[in-house]
């Protein structure tokens, strides 16, 4: 008797459930996430934060260039050519070191960045969720058809730059 019970009891409780709709959103993260104004405002600081050093660089290649050009122009003796290919090595050795702790550094502080922004971004996500009634938010790049009435990426991204305004 107890398990006929319990078996009507999930009878009905699963009918319960299937009878019940669900609202679902659907969010493009990704994109979510790269159209924030804090975003868009950290890759502008990034850019103008290294840009002396890319400059640097160019000018390394610059002067790189020139070492090759003086080298195929043929005009050196044996020795002032030796000393121009150290000098050449000496440079790109010097090139591949910039460009190599550049790359680190701003990979560094990108990925920082994004796991501060993305962490806020599920915060927004969730607000926006409760507030407009969502029982169910899934990233659109998990999805391979969804109509675009669920869509609320372009909420996200206005509930963000609301919740966290650039300064």
């Amino acid at each position: 008797m107890k398990k006929l019970v319990c078996l009507v009891f999930l009878a009905l409780t699963s009918i319960g459930v299937a009878s019940a709709q669900v609202k679902v959103g659907v969010l493009n993260s990704q994109k979510a996430l790269l159209e924030t104004d804090d975003i868009k405002k950290a890759q502008k600081d990034l850019e103008t934060k290294y840009k002396p050093r890319q400059d640097e660089m160019l000018k390394l290649e610059k002067e790189l260039q020139d070492i090759q050009a003086q080298l195929q122009g043929g005009r050196l003796n044996q020795l002032g050519q030796q000393e121009l290919q150290a000098q050449g090595q000496r440079k790109q050795r010097e090139l591949q070191r910039v460009q190599q702790d550049l790359e680190e550094d701003v990979q560094r502080e990108r990925t920082d960045i994004l796991q501060k922004a993305g962490t806020r971004l599920q915060e927004v996500v969730k607000k926006l969720a409760e507030e407009k009634g969502y029982d169910l938010v899934i990233d659109s790049a998990n999805t391979h058809f969804f109509k675009a009435s669920l869509e609320m990426t372009a909420d996200a991204v206005a509930a963000y730059n609301k919740a966290y305004p650039v300064k």
